[in-house]
């Protein structure tokens, strides 16, 4: 699932290409018997309401939230659109030959001519419009915790966020959005490593020094992350239907059995999976406490 740095990489490139730009038409084939009454254009109804709304408005910006791409509309109306498991947005003539990029099941036509395009292989990907002004108390983004990279998500605001989860594993409470937004599978594997910590260590008894570097090691993983247009490991791609090049600087995710990158360490990193999700770490710098065993 694309997680912070994939959506903002998309969101940025968009909001460069298309500000400006009105939407002519939209079309989708994902209509699903399953979907009816949800707030998703997957519901045949809610998909005319939405392409009702959405024609001849214009594209004053596209942000992100979380795990969201938030096309902003003239009139006061935001498009939202959560990329899930297998879902990127393209723009214009973006590669084709690319086999994850043939999977197109939404279009906004644009007044260029050109069009932003959503290719989701598992039709996973949920696309819905809202009053701009009720964006943040909408059910899909009101429940969302503080976002890693802002100048307010300081280290008090961490320890704040994490302290309901002290008996939790620190893996789960990292990829929890409603805790901290964006982050997934390969940022916490990423960014536990850069730590030391073990994925499965107990909130509460990971020391201070530690937790401090915790902190700094999401900032740096997430921004490294973006630096690199994103991880393409799997179907992750950029709007011109490019891969990202984080996966390039990967130290633990999908690393099983190799030997650990960090100075010094003779460890190699393992796999298991923790609440649900593959997980990745040092068997060695990232040991998990006596007392958690």
């Amino acid at each position: 699932m694309p997680e912070l740095p994939e959506v903002q990489t998309t969101a940025s490139g968009l909001d460069r290409f298309v500000r400006g730009l009105s939407v002519t038409d939209v079309w989708t084939d994902y209509n699903s018997p399953y979907y009816i009454g949800s707030d998703n254009i997957k519901d045949p109804k809610y998909f005319s309401y939405f392409k009702k709304i959405a024609k001849r408005k214009t594209i004053t910006s596209v942000s992100r939230r979380a795990k969201n791409v938030l096309i902003h509309l003239s009139d006061n109306f935001t498009i939202i659109v959560h990329m899930k498991m297998t879902g990127h947005l393209l723009y214009g003539g973006y590669d084709r030959s690319d086999p994850y990029n043939r999977f197109i099941h939404f279009i906004l036509y644009l007044s260029n001519g050109k069009n932003i395009e959503l290719s989701d292989a598992r039709k996973f990907a949920k696309v819905a419009i809202v009053p701009t002004e009720t964006l943040h108390l909408s059910s899909h983004l009101k429940d969302i915790g503080p976002e890693p990279l802002e100048k307010e998500f300081t280290y008090e605001k961490f320890v704040e966020q994490i302290a309901p989860k002290k008996e939790k594993r620190i893996k789960p409470t990292l990829t929890d959005q409603t805790v901290i937004a964006g982050i997934g599978n390969i940022y916490a594997d990423e960014s536990l490593w850069r730590a030391g910590i073990h994925p499965e260590e107990t909130v509460k008894k990971i020391p201070m020094e530690k937790m401090k570097k915790l902190f700094m090691a999401i900032k740096e993983t997430l921004a490294k992350g973006i630096d690199f247009g994103g991880d393409s490991m799997s179907d992750y791609r950029n709007i011109h239907g490019k891969r990202g090049k984080f996966q390039e600087l990967h130290h633990a995710y999908k690393r099983t059995g190799k030997k650990c990158s960090r100075r010094g360490c003779r460890g190699f990193i393992i796999r298991t999976v923790v609440a649900g999700r593959g997980t990745h770490f040092c068997d060695m710098h990232q040991e998990l406490s006596k007392n958690s065993k």
